[in-house]
């Protein structure tokens, strides 16, 4: 039976080849790609992700090949990404405790919040793709922590990739606001990718300069005394599988992501990278 994977992409600009890599890859195994921004508003890839001449600063060199700038403009500009499924028509809002008759309002979210686990019964895994866009609308988007909780409590394996990760830092149980990462070994992006200046994102004129969070700093929180964060700093690729999550700290690890997970769904990989 095909496999159906579901791909969560910010509204703010996403990193193309951290889209193309484990697409390609389902493409190739046959699994049907489903995607899902957080107001339905359709996903445009960040231009530089799609500019092989671009020189990556902390790096100091072009993080994708020509080959895979062309693939990635061609998805980003295909039809495959019209029409996302919306997060907010989807998944509902928490009530504010302040509202009025809060007690029936967080009644009726919690019976419409229920349906998510069902909802989700349909799909074998999700992804979380990378780049700026995420830090503006994924990060801590409420909605997103919901279903990510949703999937966890299926046993289902999440993705995430670069900024990506974060989202899996900041979804927590509302009564014991535990990281679900805790104790679990992640990767993710490192503090010496993080820009010093230019951190952009689509649809706004608007240079944050360095992100406004390291993200490897959260993660080392998050994963507590039993887990760990794993930068692999000077090494090219960085992919951790703790099931059920598998992380990716940047672009250059997104088609082994996506390969990964093959692996965790047909051949019950359950650790790797550490």
């Amino acid at each position: 039976m095909t496999k159906k994977i579901l791909i969560v992409l910010s509204e703010y600009g996403y990193w193309g080849e951290e889209l193309l890599g484990p697409v390609a890859t389902f493409d190739e195994q046959g699994y049907q790609s489903v995607f899902a921004t957080p107001t339905g508003a359709r996903a445009r890839a960040l231009p530089p992700s799609l500019d092989p001449g671009y020189i990556d600063p902390p790096l100091g060199r072009s993080v994708t090949t020509p080959e895979v700038a062309v693939a990635a403009k061609e998805l980003d500009e295909s039809s495959r990404l019209d029409n996302p499924i919306s997060l907010a028509e989807w998944i509902p809002d928490r009530p504010y405790f302040s509202e009025p008759d809060y007690l029936r309002k967080i009644e009726a979210y919690n019976r419409e919040l229920g349906n998510l686990d069902d909802d989700i019964k349909q799909f074998d895994a999700l992804v979380i793709v990378g780049g700026s866009g995420p830090i503006v609308d994924l990060a801590n988007n409420e909605r997103l922590h919901e279903l990510i909780l949703a999937f966890l409590r299926a046993d289902k394996p999440i993705v995430g990739e670069c900024y990506g990760v974060a989202p899996l830092a900041f979804a927590r149980d509302w009564e014991d606001r535990k990281s679900i990462i805790w104790g679990k070994h992640v990767t993710g992006h490192c503090k010496e990718y993080d820009y010093k200046d230019g951190t952009g994102f689509i649809g706004v004129d608007f240079n944050m300069g360095p992100p406004p969070y390291p993200l490897e700093y959260i993660l080392r929180d998050a994963t507590g005394p039993d887990g760990a964060y794993h930068g692999n700093v000077g090494k090219e690729v960085s992919v951790i599988v703790d099931y059920p999550f598998i992380t990716a700290r940047s672009t250059p690890d997104s088609f082994p992501a996506g390969e990964k997970l093959v692996e965790v769904l047909e051949s019950g990989l359950r650790r790797f990278g550490f």
